[in-house]
């Protein structure tokens, strides 16, 4: 878990170069579209950002987060982009907000719109603790989520997961991890476009600890879909 931490601490830190409009997608070849595909998946489906047992009745969790995702397929960002600049990580905002409901139900969402690019974004998610968690137990959950991604009469892409995940929380640390599936649809918009669209599954996996002293809510996660890593943190209130 150390490891983790230390590992996105490090990713949201570095400074690196940032997305340019993706206003040439309708030029792309397959391969090139189905590559830049993947990894728009990876950066923008939806993250867990919190463990698994739930907020309750009363819970509530509100904040910003920031992912950092390091691209596989820069090749095809640098011919999508019309800087021609070479990106190899993507630095994603976005403001999200999760409310604990009866029965051991949370509802979640999320909102962004990447700066200096033509990239905007939402999900939503429904998880259920089915093993809520005590003294002696992990909490155990399953999660629903859906993704809708648009760049501008360029680009559609949208993705549904599902994941299941375990944590244990000790005084005001939890730890927690889960493994699951994301399926994606991207197609491109532009009329002229050469490619067609495109569906990627990927198995996702993901490692993280939330640390919540009081009213404030501090989550690191390691994020994977397909490989392609994503390290998020997320800052908010809590109760």
């Amino acid at each position: 878990m150390k490891r983790v931490i230390v590992a996105a601490a490090l990713a949201l830190s570095t400074s690196v170069v940032q997305a340019d409009d993706l206003d040439l997608i309708g030029s792309l070849s397959q391969s090139q579209f189905k590559a830049l595909s993947k990894d728009l998946t990876a950066a923008f489906s939806y993250k867990a950002g919190a463990p698994a047992e739930s907020l309750g009745v009363l819970g509530f969790d509100a904040g910003l987060a920031l992912s950092s995702t390091k691209l596989e397929n820069t090749s095809a960002w640098t011919a999508a982009m019309s800087s021609g600049d070479t990106l190899d990580t993507l630095v994603v905002p976005k403001l999200y907000l999760q409310k604990g409901l009866p029965l051991d139900f949370d509802i979640g969402a999320y909102y962004l719109s990447v700066p200096g690019t033509n990239l905007e974004a939402w999900g939503g998610e429904l998880k259920y603790a089915f093993i809520s968690g005590n003294v002696a137990l992990p909490a155990v959950a399953v999660r629903a989520a859906i993704t809708s991604l648009t760049a501008q009469d360029q680009l559609e892409l949208k993705s549904r997961s599902l994941d299941v995940s375990i944590s244990k929380s000790i005084l005001f640390v939890t730890p927690y991890a889960g493994v699951g599936r994301v399926w994606a649809n991207s197609k491109p918009l532009a009329a002229t476009a050469v490619a067609s669209s495109v569906d990627i599954s990927e198995t996702r996996t993901f490692v993280g600890v939330s640390i919540q002293p009081l009213f404030f809510n501090l989550a690191l996660e390691r994020d994977s879909v397909g490989g392609i890593a994503s390290y998020n943190l997320k800052l908010g209130m809590a109760f």
